[in-house]
């Protein structure tokens, strides 16, 4: 609250102490009993007190003697402190007159209003940000250190109100799809107010829509138990109905709308619809055919769906996109879009593609699922209650599209492909022909202007003929000639004749798109010709204008004149500045013209300029994130210059900006042998990318690309290092087996080619491995290995990673005071380095053996650094596991619901690195909620990730011990769970 918000100089609070300002400047409130008298004024909303009521309020039924003349004076002093005409006598009693919102009690009312009329007009996200700003008023204790039973009895009233807006507000949070953020909340709260059943439907809720029914089953065990020990009655029947509910996984409870974003005030409304055509031409009858059936499904009346086909340059997606924009209306919650790359190298995986939606609907990187079936629920559940239009442009065939259909009435989707969709049930297929010869006169006169075409109109029947009627043809010709005034309709006849003739000797199928192609390319300047066949070389989905810079060899300021011309040509798409992408159809024609056109030597020469751009941009941000690392000395020597970074910030946002790009080349680099150390060291450099959850998939498919061709090429030192990128891969993932498997073949290779980065990190990964499977002894052993080498290389980086490792196994060892100072020792160096990054290691090591010995306080500083760390350096792994470790912390503190926070905030996290990490979290979870009482729930988290650890195979591991423990013999009637 300010002024400037009350329209006042005064502000007060009850919400919290008894306080009161006059702009920014605090007010003294006098004693105890004076502020008691002033929260009783402030407590009537303006209307006047009596003096035996005033009097009451302050001491309650036994006042002293001199109570009336001790209150007037309290009312004097108050009236001197506030001035003005604000405390008021009438009657004998008093009144205290102010504007409602200069009480932070009277502006939680009105945003507590605002929230309920918000809530009743559909804006659950409105409502949700304006109750969040109610609650934020309070301030510890209402009326805190007010005497007298008035105080006391409107703190209890004050705190019964909390208590329902924050059962309002994460109801809400349920509604809008946050409940795996609302867990820890709501668990925390049943800890503290064990008998309030409501809190406990919204967690068994919320739980059943995380995916954890079991624990929401749970929760109604406990519930039941506790409230016939210490009540002797049976839960209320709306809870005993979400039981029944739950066991019969009622599909209406998993509803919820979108998860808000957490920095936005307002509901995402995503239009990604690209820009359509101003002179879109033709197709009257199937705009009205297709523009029935989407306003139909907007209506809610069916899931409308539609499928066009036809050969590429048939105008697919200019006629879907023009058909979007004008039913876009009837979708005013958002329009979709994403082209699917269907007849690229690698199109547009499902999984990836719903990554993208969800993100554009709300939902944070954090927070999605693994899994496809599981996005694509969700993508689904969002859609529900709304109306959205999603077009899925150049699909591969229909297991690529049906992820990404919404399933309810109300949205509709428009689905482009070379093939037809027969397979997708419900579908209104459209066949999509050539332009009549009306239609594409029509089209090349509004490109190139009625004057023009009047006097030559049968030249232009001629030119649109030799185009074959395909719409992109016709553009690509008409646009060609609308940028040279001094051509006559024709001189661009004639200069199609040949053309032409190709057009009659391909006419079947993509030969027809590759012969319109064709046209363009014909037209071309010889430096344009060039960075067209050279930017259709590389894998990647898109390509920034450094790294074209670099495929062409040119300044960027050269490049960049060179792909605005092919973009002002058609050749060419720029979907965001600075970036560009060849139409998939388009890069197939721009290959075969560089197959044709370029030398091998000038093909491959590209590809090297582009890997060397890529491993020289991802060195420079190693080395800035790293300052002192040894690897980049390690790795090959670059001929290409890359980007150089401000600071290390805008270095790490570049790596994941890239990350898709950047890991095409590498894995197309795996098919050319003279490549192959280049990519692997570009791997190992961009190696942040496997922990970072997002492009794991895609970092191990390239590692294991480069893995094999090392192998086959007998190129030791280039499968160590891909065998040991490999092994990060695993260890992220919790595959400690397939993890421990490469590391020991590249420790073998190691050897074999005399490569030290290998010697020092692979032993130093085995090291890592034997702390997850429990066999201290070996990664001891493997630990003093790795820290030898990496002296012996002088990377005091490495060996502060090595050291923090092995204080964890002297930490599982009982070593605990050698652990300490190993961690200790990590640290230091990471310290005098100053690695602010990487120090992270060392804090978490030391607060992991600061906790087994028992200096919780100490430790608990350690870890909240790291966590702090783990967040700025956008190391999601890390930053799950320093909950984690808070949670073990808290939990030997014997402080299990800020134990079980903890736990929970790891889960939510998502990137904590795969099903084995979330197992080991789902144990402490356990822990602490059977040190809360919630003995079901607890047996409920152990059971999941008993079923987890078995199913990876991991029954020897340390946390699977530990679990056994906990679930047999006498534990869980004890207190040694904690």
């Amino acid at each position: 609250m300010t002024a400037a918000d009350t329209g006042t100089e005064l502000r007060f609070a009850v919400l919290g102490p008894v306080r009161a300002w006059r702009g920014s400047e605090a007010l003294s409130t006098g004693s105890p009993q004076q502020r008691a008298l002033l929260a009783a004024l402030l407590l009537r909303d303006g209307r006047t007190a009596t003096a035996p009521e005033l009097i009451d309020a302050v001491w309650g039924e036994e006042p002293p003697s001199h109570a009336l003349a001790v209150m007037r004076t309290y009312a004097s002093r108050l009236r001197k402190v506030l001035s003005g005409s604000y405390l008021v006598s009438e009657s004998g009693g008093y009144a205290l007159v102010l504007p409602p919102e200069s009480l932070d009690l009277g502006l939680a009312r009105s945003l507590a209003a605002d929230a309920g009329a918000a809530r009743g007009a559909g804006d659950r996200a409105g409502a949700h940000i304006l109750l969040n700003r109610a609650l934020d008023l309070w301030d510890g204790e209402p009326l805190a250190g007010v005497p007298g039973p008035h105080a006391e009895t409107e703190r209890a009233r004050l705190e019964e109100w909390r208590l329902q807006l924050l059962e309002d507000r994460l109801d809400l949070d349920l509604e809008i799809g946050r409940h795996a953020e609302a867990i820890s909340e709501l668990t925390a709260l049943i800890y503290a107010q064990p008998l309030r059943e409501r809190l406990r439907e919204l967690l068994m809720l919320a739980l059943y829509r995380s995916g954890r029914q079991a624990e929401a089953l749970a929760v109604y065990a406990d519930t039941r138990r506790l409230l016939a020990e210490e009540l002797g009655v049976d839960p209320r029947p709306e809870l005993s109905a979400l039981q029944q509910r739950i066991l019969q996984a009622d599909a209406d409870l998993a509803h919820a709308e979108k998860p808000p974003v957490a920095s936005a005030p307002i509901r995402a409304r995503p239009a990604q619809l690209p820009a359509t055509v101003a002179d879109f031409t033709g197709r009257t009858r199937l705009l009205e055919e297709l523009g029935t059936i989407l306003s139909s499904g907007a209506e809610g009346q069916v899931m409308a769906f539609s499928a066009l086909a036809g050969i590429g340059g048939v105008g697919k997606t200019t006629f879907a996109v023009h058909m979007a924009h004008t039913a876009r209306s009837h979708f005013p919650d958002g329009q979709l879009y994403v082209d699917l790359q269907g007849t690229g190298v690698r199109p547009a995986e499902p999984e990836a593609v719903l990554g993208d939606f969800l993100h554009a609907l709300g939902v944070r990187p954090s927070d999605l699922p693994e899994s496809l079936p599981a996005r694509s629920a969700l993508y689904r559940s969002l859609l529900d209650d709304r109306r959205v239009l999603v077009l899925l442009d150049n699909a591969r065939d229909a297991a690529q599209v049906r992820p990404l259909l919404p399933g309810t009435a109300g949205c509709a989707a428009l689905v482009t492909s070379r093939a037809r969709m027969a397979g997708l049930a419900g579908a209104h297929l459209v066949d999509l022909d050539v332009m009549s010869p009306e239609e594409a006169l029509q089209l090349f006169t509004r490109i190139v202007g009625e004057e023009r075409v009047r006097t030559e109109r049968q030249a232009a029947l001629a030119v649109v003929g030799a185009c074959g009627f395909l719409p992109l043809a016709i553009r690509i010709a008409a646009s060609r000639l609308a940028a040279r005034r001094t051509w006559t309709v024709s001189v661009l006849a004639a200069k199609l004749a040949d053309e032409r003739r190709r057009l009659d000797e391909l006419e079947a199928g993509d030969l027809a798109v590759k012969a319109t192609f064709e046209l363009g390319y014909g037209q071309l300047e010889p430096a344009q010709r060039r960075a067209f066949r050279l930017l259709a070389l590389p894998d990647g989905p898109d390509i920034s204008l450094s790294a074209a810079s670099a495929v062409l060899d040119l300044s960027e300021w050269e490049t960049e004149d060179l792909l605005e011309s092919l973009v002002d040509r058609s050749l060419l798409e720029s979907a965001t500045p600075g970036r560009y992408r060849l139409h998939h159809l388009v890069r197939l024609y721009a290959r075969a013209c560089a197959e044709r056109d370029e030398q091998p030597s000038g093909r491959d020469a590209a590809l090297d300029r582009l890997l060397d751009f890529y491993l020289a941009s991802t060195s420079e941000v190693y080395a800035l994130e790293h300052p002192g690392d040894r690897l980049p000395a390690h790795l090959s020597d670059t001929h290409h210059p890359g980007l150089v970074f401000a600071e290390p910030r805008a270095a790490l946002d570049w790596l994941h900006h890239e990350a898709n790009p950047l890991l095409a080349c590498v894995q197309q680099a795996a098919g050319r042998p003279g490549s192959l150390r280049r990519a692997v060291d570009l791997l190992w450099a961009a190696k942040d990318l496997a922990e970072s959850g997002a492009n794991a998939k895609e970092y191990e498919s390239a590692a294991l690309a480069l893995r094999d061709a090392a192998h086959a090429a007998a190129d030791p030192s280039a499968e160590g290092r891909a065998r040991s990128t490999l092994t990060n891969v695993y260890i992220v993932a919790g595959r400690f087996a397939e993890a421990d498997d490469e590391a020991r073949q590249a420790i073998d290779l190691a050897h074999e080619a005399g490569d030290p980065l290998l010697s020092c990190w692979a032993p130093n990964n085995r090291g890592i491995i034997a702390i997850y499977q429990g066999r201290h002894a070996d990664g001891e052993r493997h630990l003093l290995e790795a820290i030898d080498n990496f002296r012996a290389d002088g990377n005091e980086l490495g060996e502060a990673s090595a050291l923090s490792n092995l204080s964890r196994i002297h930490v599982k060892l009982g070593r605990l005071t050698s652990a300490v100072e190993l961690a200790q020792h990590s640290v230091s160096i990471y310290d005098r380095m100053s690695q602010a990054l990487r120090v992270g290691n060392g804090r978490f090591a030391l607060g992991m053996a600061l906790t087994r010995a028992g200096r919780l306080d100490e430790a608990l500083v350690q870890l909240t650094e790291a966590l702090s760390l783990f967040h700025r350096g956008h190391q999601t792994l890390w930053e799950g596991m320093a909950h984690f470790r808070i949670a073990e912390a808290y939990l030997a503190a014997d402080k299990p619901t800020t134990a079980a926070t903890h736990a929970e905030q790891a889960i939510v996290l998502g990137g904590i690195g795969g099903e084995w990490r979330r197992a080991t979290v789902l144990v402490v979870l356990g822990k602490a909620l059977r040190a809360m009482n919630h003995t079901d729930r607890a047996r409920a988290c152990w059971q999941e990730a008993l079923e987890i650890f078995e199913a990876l195979e991991a029954s020897e591991s340390e946390p699977v011990r530990d679990l056994i423990a906990l679930t047999t013999g006498s534990a869980l009637q004890t207190d040694e769970v904690r």
